[in-house]
């Protein structure tokens, strides 16, 4: 029997790819529900590999580059791509990202309009990463929940994992060396008069945010990287910055209702990549930064080989087939 403190994004995607593989699982989640707990609540669900590279190590492309295939599996994914664009006072911030960047093409205005009508006439260059996706997250854990459990994982709810535990998922409260808490910070708008069907990238020097639709009128918007520590509410001035950007992409929203706002803070390394960190007899995953549901899956799978001999894969593989 494989024990996993925490059922959260990272716990829960071991969870899986651990059952895939024939183990015996149980995840410990001290929250009374799937989710509630989990900074991923608050996440954009962007699977989006390409523009990650903007900022963010090559390892980051690599290892995300199949999170829509595998996240398709389990839940819904909307394949549409990313549209990033900028005010014509911030074409430089535009240049800037496509020189970091790779993966996209270049749209002129009027290509812009015929990709989301919405934003027709306003905005004059853009960039389009046709590959990338995003998905629903408070959705996609309950999915990943469900999917574990089919495959046998005992996920025990509102009980705090024992001591000693095979795998620590449980994020910012794990005791790592050089673990750092980021801020993320996001609102959900509803404004059913716009419609925009994919993920837009508001490119701003101080802070680059996003919006995602969420269907039926709803639309996530957030910021990508606030390096701050406090776990109080979103701030006026963030949630200025975000209501702001919401209306430079489309003035409507201005009419938008404000159903809810959120914070959250997500652990990171100094390098801002996932490790895996053996401390004692625990095997630790952490570090997913803001790249959560991007990199998971290639996390999780990393997980199952380190926990599971090969051998024992093949075996277990064997007697299937047979």
């Amino acid at each position: 029997m494989i024990t996993i403190a925490g059922a959260g994004l990272a716990g829960l995607a071991s969870a899986l790819e651990l059952a895939r593989r024939g183990a015996a699982v149980r995840v410990y989640e001290a929250c009374p529900e799937i989710g509630v707990g989990s900074v991923a609540r608050f996440a954009g669900g962007m699977l989006a590999p390409w523009c990650e590279g903007e900022s963010a190590e090559e390892e980051v492309i690599t290892l995300g580059a199949d999170a829509a295939n595998w996240w398709a599996e389990i839940t819904p994914v909307t394949r549409r791509g990313t549209l990033v664009i900028a005010p014509p006072r911030d074409r430089a911030e535009l240049a800037r990202f496509g020189r970091r960047c790779s993966g996209f093409r270049e749209l002129a205005g009027d290509e812009i309009g015929a990709l989301e009508p919405a934003l027709a006439g306003r905005f004059s260059l853009g960039l389009f990463f046709e590959r990338e996706a995003h998905l629903n997250p408070r959705r996609a854990l309950k999915d990943l929940a469900r999917a574990a459990r089919v495959l046998g994982v005992e996920i025990i709810i509102g009980t705090k994992a024992p001591e000693h535990v095979d795998l620590d998922c449980t994020g910012i409260q794990a005791p790592l060396p050089d673990l750092r808490p980021v801020r993320g910070e996001m609102a959900i708008l509803h404004c059913p008069e716009i419609t925009i069907s994919r993920t837009i990238r508001l490119l701003h020097p101080r802070i680059p945010l996003y919006l995602v639709p969420r269907g039926d009128g709803l639309f996530m918007i957030g910021a990508t990287m606030i390096e701050n520590s406090s776990d109080r509410p979103v701030t006026l001035r963030s949630l200025s910055e975000l209501l702001g950007a919401a209306f430079a992409i489309h003035p409507g929203f201005a009419e938008a209702s404000v159903n809810e706002t959120g914070s959250g803070l997500r652990p990171a390394f100094p390098d801002n990549l996932p490790r895996l960190v053996r401390r004692g007899n625990i095997l630790h995953l952490n570090g997913l930064y803001r790249h959560g549901f991007l990199l998971a899956p290639a996390m999780a799978a990393r997980v199952a080989r380190h926990l599971i001999p090969e051998t024992t894969y093949a075996h277990h593989s064997e007697c299937q087939r047979a």
